[in-house]
């Protein structure tokens, strides 16, 4: 039966709160914090265990490495990885979006399982800031298209800038739907920031996700995890 003791002067690895003693594991002293509850030991053997492991995780996806290559350099499994990079990406938030404010919206080749299957990331951009403001990941359908279109109509957006797919005429009004030889530079600038820096959308190579929940967790990384 475990017993809390008197407070120690260690900080909590996760809130910096104050810690008390909670019981031992393996021989190994146990703290629990008071403020987040969390249980914790001193020092971890695994490198897994450690409480700024997903910030690293975050931070080498945004530098193009694939899940693997994470796994050899923070000398952790290919599993923890994975399960770190969904934990990420589900508490992270999209940012709040400005309204009566240009976009441009564009669409991203890539593929899904293999080379075979294609699957496009469909997402939108705000002009001035140049903050990604929506994605979608899958086929390139009518249905797709508008989940994004919709998010900017419902923001009073005051035009939104195409390359000129047939699909777009239909969704969004001609009042607001522009395409001009320069109205989609920036995005496009984006999409080659997002085939260099995210090893998954490089051409010419054998990388790929294997599933659409993956790609799009990674990709709220690269948009949304700190400042980038």
């Amino acid at each position: 039966m475990l017993c809390i003791k008197s407070v120690v002067n260690i900080k909590c690895q996760y809130c910096l709160g104050l810690t008390i003693r909670f019981g031992s594991v393996d021989n190994k002293q146990r703290y629990r914090c008071k403020d987040c509850k969390r249980t914790q030991l001193k020092d971890y053997l695994s490198n897994a265990c450690k409480a700024g492991i997903n910030p690293e995780i975050a931070a080498h996806i945004k530098e193009g490495c694939g899940i693997r290559n994470i796994s050899r350099l923070l000398h952790i499994a290919a599993g923890t990885v994975l399960s770190g990079i969904k934990k990420i990406a589900d508490n992270i938030k999209k940012p709040a979006i400005r309204m009566q404010m240009t976009y441009e919206v564009d669409e991203l080749k890539t593929y899904i399982k293999n080379k075979t299957k294609e699957c496009w990331v469909i997402y939108a951009l705000d002009r001035q800031s140049k903050q990604v403001v929506d994605i979608k990941v899958g086929g390139r359908t009518k249905k797709n298209l508008k989940r994004v279109t919709d998010t900017l109509l419902l923001a009073d957006c005051k035009r939104i800038d195409t390359e000129g797919l047939d699909i777009y005429t239909q969704i969004i009004t001609a009042a607001l739907h522009k395409v001009t030889r320069y109205g989609t530079n920036r995005i496009e600038r984006k999409n080659l920031s997002l085939r260099t820096h995210l090893k998954r959308l490089n051409r010419k190579t054998i990388c790929f996700s294997k599933s659409l929940l993956m790609l799009e967790a990674c990709l709220k990384i690269y948009f949304w995890c700190g400042a980038h």
